[in-house]
């Protein structure tokens, strides 16, 4: 098996002939929208959005052919042909031979160098292919070294298929959309219009160009074109053995047209002779525009050898420079690798959920999990905005408390399902209410819980059970007032509304129902009678952590009350007859749901907010209590866990069955992080994840054991084969809540054992075969899947700054916690991590010279930049944010803290 290799100290990497594995791919993308993926043999595709793919679409099960390659081709002057992306018949022949040619990738964020030789030319290539940050352009530069001893004479010909129309059109009326195709060549390159957006529910003019363009040395144009596919392949060839090239046809003119055939991006450079060691360098530009002047305009700007090198070099510091969190420990293969996981995040805002050939989450966007999630990177990262941010994404909130599922373009845009079906994930409303925690600890602005968002309106109601037969589409996506006017609340209104509507929302056993889903997908066969203990354990951490902000508002501001919705009043009932009985919920939530299924009065009260802290821990703890005396399971011998959810027939999931044990990661982690397992809990719920769910050379910890049963009344999940996705994979998103939870309860080596287990994993190449990163899950086997766009990448960051480092912000003041085991230190006894906080890029370097282990050391003493900050003997140290903020704008600021 081939080896993955770091070559310097920002991640970047190289693997030695990296066609032979399977299911390679690399992501490539601008912040203005071009969405690329390239693989070993330069395949993958490039589009800007659902209805414009410049490359042919591609999943993970297409990667394997050769049809959507971006290749380069050299002819030599006895007919040998030889493909820069290995993509020949020759090439694929000689693949799995001795005699192969030497081929390696090189790649660090956003930029990907393939290298091959052609030994029998003695020539060597390589094709480093990137996009720039503020261009709707993919670029390739293309260097051919002759390393013989000998003059090499060879004739370049770029190959490039241009899809150009909707992903949707892949199978249904392709060669139909051909016929739409109108293709023309400049003196730089190829461009097709087609004449229309192919949609039976309504066509749409198309002025979308999309084009390859491109120039050899000292700006040498091409001299013969080959507009459309067949002009290329010729009759009977393929894209491993295109006629063009083999057959060295001299290709048309520029000026040359084309109608209604698929296009093709191919044209030749005039032949070249390279003296020894002489180099020739070409550029290609792959992209979308609007006009043929916008193309003029970005090849002026990249155009060429020079300013093409310089886009690349600024792209990379960019960056480098955006990726802002650095780990060093003991393990330098670890600290690499969390360059990526801290790149992560950036690729899923770009790239959503559904742009990645393993990603086939529907036709784009992300989703209301996603956009709540990597908002916690973005706290850790680039804080800037997000507080804005937070309060465009709360207009997704509906009046009951549930929400749009899919984020339009831009901050603030809802859509209420991607596929109009009408549904409620019980879970959306934990997720807000955790990044205005962070958010307000980062920050320290409280003030954020007293500003407005409006409501988002569409025609479900009373909690996604009813449609509101006054909705119409002309009144907008807006909740309004019996008036016609456009309500707004405080973010803590919408906070409280989310909380409460859902603490009424329970099913038979007093435990909130599980309705379409929770954060696991895949349990979508319960909707009647399903219940999630394990979000009814994340609830209750939930509304203990919302009293706690507002009693944090009432001291930072010195407010008494705050202003709520009339009609809200009702979710504050604490009377015990309500909170046991499960009709007497029922009858609340239907009063107030049905009270603003249409319009609302728009009336406010005025609230005491030491009322409202206390109503809601007065509900956290009924929460905790009640779970704690129904959904214990006692397994015996130590050992125990809590059941997650219950089946469409009512029935608890998990427990000892005559199949074997049945237990779930799912509500074990919201058990420890929801503060409802006790420490002893805590114990026994660690041993037997240990016994019954943790397998090291896959990753670690899989999300359930086998149920041996396919589950009709409660999920999809179980009709996947055991060991893949939702059924039994290591899910990285839930591990690494896991080792979180443990760390926020003090199970520090268990926590870092989670972690750790996901991080060797995907560092083991020979096992996980993916780039470096962290997938979404493991299958059975260990391979990595659905890489890159995972909301595992923030929670990995988020826990290794916060916990493991200790890290983070306690009302906007820092707090300095270190959970470190002995083994992150290095040799001589530190650790450090490079954070922004309050404006300053700080580096924390704990030293640790009796490498002590967690549990046996406090902080001795402190300082920043050489002044001492504090001498003692604590666990913690807290710095005022307003000592950090009066630091001089330097570059970066060291904080020393001598562990003892």
């Amino acid at each position: 098996m081939n080896h993955l290799h770091f070559v310097d100290g920002d991640g970047s990497f190289t693997l030695s002939k990296p066609e032979n594995v399977s299911y390679l791919y690399f992501p490539l993308a601008s912040e203005t929208g071009m969405k690329s993926s390239v693989t070993p043999n330069l395949g993958g595709d490039a589009k800007l959005d659902q209805e414009t793919f410049l490359l042919e679409p591609v999943s993970a099960e297409n990667l394997h052919n050769n049809r959507s390659v971006r290749n380069f081709w050299l002819a030599g002057p006895e007919g040998e042909v030889f493909s820069a992306a290995g993509a020949s018949a020759g090439q694929e022949a000689a693949r799995f031979t001795p005699a192969q040619d030497d081929s390696a990738v090189t790649a660090g964020l956003m930029w990907h160098t393939l290298e091959r030789d052609w030994k029998d030319m003695g020539l060597h290539t390589a094709v480093t292919t990137f996009c720039p940050r503020r261009d709707r352009v993919e670029i390739m530069l293309v260097c051919v070294h002759n390393r013989s001893d000998q003059p090499r004479r060879v004739t370049p010909t770029a190959a490039i298929p241009l899809y150009g129309r909707s992903a949707d059109n892949i199978r249904d009326h392709r060669n139909v959309t051909s016929m739409l195709h109108r293709i023309w060549t400049g003196d730089n390159g190829v461009m097709v219009r087609p004449t229309m957006s192919f949609d039976e529910r309504g066509h749409r003019p198309n002025h979308k160009i999309y084009y390859v363009w491109g120039c050899g040395p000292d700006g040498q144009k091409p001299e013969g074109f080959y507009p459309t596919v067949e002009d290329f392949l010729g009759e009977g060839g393929t894209y491993l053995h295109p006629r063009a090239v083999l057959e060295g046809r001299p290709g048309a003119a520029a000026g040359c047209t084309a109608e209604g055939r698929e296009a093709m991006g191919a044209f030749r450079f005039p032949a070249v002779t390279l003296a020894p060691g002489q180099k020739a360098e070409y550029v290609l530009l792959l992209g979308v525009e609007d006009s043929e002047a916008d193309i003029a305009a970005v090849w002026e700007k990249y155009g060429g050898q020079e300013k093409a090198l310089d886009a690349l070099e600024s792209t990379r510091a960019d960056w480098l420079e955006k990726v802002n969190v650095r780990f060093a420990t003991g393990d330098a293969d670890f600290d690499c690798l969390m360059r990526w996981v801290c790149f992560q995040p950036f690729l899923r805002r770009l790239f959503g959920c559904s742009f990645l050939p393993h990603h086939d989450y529907g036709r784009g966007g992300r989703g209301w999990r996603d956009l709540w999630q990597d908002c916690l990177s973005l706290l850790l990262m680039d804080p800037g905005g997000v507080g804005r941010m937070i309060e465009k994404n709360f207009g997704g909130v509906r009046i009951d408390g549930t929400n749009a599922t899919i984020i339009g373009d831009g901050d603030g845009n809802f859509i209420a399902d991607r596929n109009g079906i009408a549904r409620v994930w019980m879970d959306h409303a934990l997720w807000p209410q955790m990044t205005v925690k962070l958010y307000i600890d980062q920050t320290g602005d409280v003030a954020i819980l007293n500003r407005q968002a409006p409501y988002f309106k569409d025609a479900q109601a009373m909690r996604g059970t009813r449609i509101d037969p006054e909705h119409r589409p002309e009144q907008g996506c807006w909740q309004r007032t019996a008036g016609g006017e456009v309500y707004a609340g405080t973010i803590l209104e919408h906070l409280l509304i989310q909380q409460l509507a859902a603490f009424y929302e329970v099913g038979r056993h007093n435990i909130y129902r599980l309705r379409g889903a929770d954060w696991n997908d895949a349990l979508d066969m319960a909707a009647a009678h399903g219940e999630s203990v394990a979000f009814t354990c994340a609830y209750a951490g939930n509304l203990r952590e919302l009293a706690g902000m507002i009693r944090l508002l009432q001291r930072s501001t010195g407010a008494a009350s705050a202003r709520i919705l009339e009609e809200a009043l009702v979710l504050l009932n604490d009377q015990p007859e309500v909170l046991d009985q499960v009709e007497a919920k029922h009858r609340v939530l239907e009063q107030y749901a049905g009270a603003c299924s249409h319009t609302i009065s728009g009336r406010q009260v005025e609230v005491r907010l030491e009322d409202l802290a206390a109503s809601l821990e007065k509900k956290a703890s009924w929460l905790t209590a009640w779970l704690q005396g129904h959904e214990w399971i006692d397994a015996g011998d130590g050992q125990g866990w809590y059941n997650s959810y219950y089946d469409d027939h009512g029935r608890a999931v998990e427990g000892i069955f005559p199949t074997g044990v049945r237990m779930m990661l799912t509500g074990q982690v919201f058990a420890i992080m929801g503060g409802v397992a006790t420490d002893a809990q805590v114990g026994q719920i660690t041993r037997s994840a240990d016994r019954y769910l943790y397998r090291r050379e896959i990753g670690g910890y899989r999300l359930n054991t086998d149920f041996h049963e396919l589950k009709f009344d409660l999920g999809r999940m179980f009709g996947f084969a055991y060991g893949e996705k939702e059924n039994g994979a290591v899910f990285s998103h839930m591990a690494v809540m896991y080792a979180n939870a443990l760390y926020r309860r003090g199970f520090v080596q268990e926590g870092w054992k989670a972690l750790k287990s996901l991080a060797d994993t995907a560092l083991d190449f020979d096992t996980s075969r993916i780039y470096p990163g962290i997938p979404e899950y493991f299958r059975a086997d260990g391979r990595g899947m659905y890489h890159y766009l995972t909301g595992a990448a923030s929670w990995y960051m988020m826990t290794m700054i916060t916990q493991a480092f200790g890290v983070r912000g306690e009302a906007g003041d820092l707090l300095l916690e270190p959970k470190l085991t002995a083994g992150q230190f290095d040799e001589k006894g530190r650790a450090m991590v490079s954070v922004t906080f309050a404006g300053r890029r700080l580096t924390v370097c704990y030293e640790n010279p009796e490498r002590l282990d967690y549990g046996s050391y406090r902080i001795g003493a402190a300082a920043c930049d050489g002044a001492e900050l504090c001498a003692g003997s604590s666990s913690s140290l807290l710095i005022s944010r307003a000592m950090v903020e009066a630091l001089p704008a330097a570059p970066e600021h060291r904080i020393t803290v001598t562990l003892c």
